[in-house]
């Protein structure tokens, strides 16, 4: 057999005909160790890996999340965005498959090269035409004969949409969207080579009661810089890195937090113990500090400042106006 998962019938049929002998048990083992031919198409060039697309995925569902809540913010009506799908082909075939008459909104992509095609099923633009001239979300599809109001009302909403790419893809690479095109005739668009691999990644929209597909297509040339960042090592080495900073700033708020214990030195003497076991209410013991010399400000058991004494609002202080440093275990410290 070829590795296909059979569902519970179709295991019973081929029970059934091998126990009235419709099916011969040999015939299908020596058809199972014949080598089999499988048919590969050049012009269909597999260039990204599925690890890739799962990556290009999941960057679009965030993308859909993202375009979700401006459409529907921007509308004012029932929106949802879903990925549908998420495929490579040739540019050619994707131009086959959308409308002859559609939407297109082609965007340049700095510092990426090459360019990234929005294409929204007609439906679903004049539904949201409708509702930002006021109307109910109805949708007329008379994209051959757009307005230069309609048009430009088109056009900026897009663009508006399309700058949450830039958010979407900020895991990967910090991208600048422009618009640089926008037709309504895929035949008069040839953004890259016929053959040319490009993924589509086609989003389920829902806009009041129209319904409809938004395409994302994007070219192999614009991804070649980054396809090593869209493999799960990437995606897990970020999140790594990303947890490292969460956790250092959290120790550094911790520290900083901590108490510490900080001491001004007066001075110091040396007494032996008679003269220690001889001391009396009234006796004076003499410091080796002298009154003009700078007071050593200790932080736990270590001199870290020199400063003065004085009296802040009634109490005793200290006025730091020095640090001290010492050898290199000091400045480890």
């Amino acid at each position: 057999m070829s590795g296909e998962v059979l569902s519970q019938s179709e295991i019973d049929a081929l029970l059934s005909a091998l126990s009235t002998g419709e099916m011969d048990a040999d015939e299908l083992k020596r058809e199972q160790n014949e080598k089999r031919v499988k048919t590969y198409d050049f012009r269909r060039a597999l260039r990204f890996s599925k690890d890739q697309i799962r990556s290009l995925t999941r960057i679009h569902e965030n993308y859909a999340r993202l375009l979700t809540t401006f459409f529907s913010a921007q509308l004012r009506t029932y929106v949802n965005i879903s990925v549908a799908s998420a495929d490579q082909i040739p540019y050619e075939e994707f131009i086959r498959s959308i409308p002859k008459m559609t939407i297109l909104n082609v965007f340049d992509v700095p510092p990426l090269e090459g360019k990234v095609l929005m294409e929204v099923n007609p439906h679903i633009a004049y539904a949201m035409l409708d509702r930002m001239l006021g109307g109910k979300g109805a949708s007329h599809n008379k994209v051959d004969s757009l307005t230069e109001i309609e048009t430009k009302i088109m056009s900026n909403m897009f663009e508006k949409a399309f700058e949450n790419f830039r958010e979407a893809w900020s895991t990967i690479s910090d991208i600048d969207p422009q618009l640089a095109e926008f037709e309504v005739n895929p035949q008069f668009l040839q953004m890259v080579s016929p053959n040319e691999t490009v993924v589509v990644i086609s989003l389920n929209t829902t806009i009041g009661e129209a319904s409809g597909m938004i395409n994302v297509c994007i070219p192999h040339v614009v991804l070649e810089p980054i396809i090593p960042k869209l493999s799960v090592k990437y995606w897990m080495q970020s999140d790594k890195k990303e947890n490292l900073q969460i956790e250092n700033w959290k120790l550094q708020q911790e520290i900083q937090r901590a108490d510490v214990m900080v001491t001004a030195e007066l001075g110091s003497s040396d007494l032996s113990i008679h003269d220690f076991l001889m001391l009396g209410i009234g006796d004076v013991i003499e410091l080796n500090q002298k009154i003009d010399q700078p007071m050593v400000i200790k932080v736990g058991e270590i001199p870290k400042f020199v400063g003065q004494p004085g009296k802040v609002n009634k109490k005793l202080a200290i006025q730091v106006f020095d640090t001290l440093k010492g050898g290199d275990d000091d400045d480890e410290r």
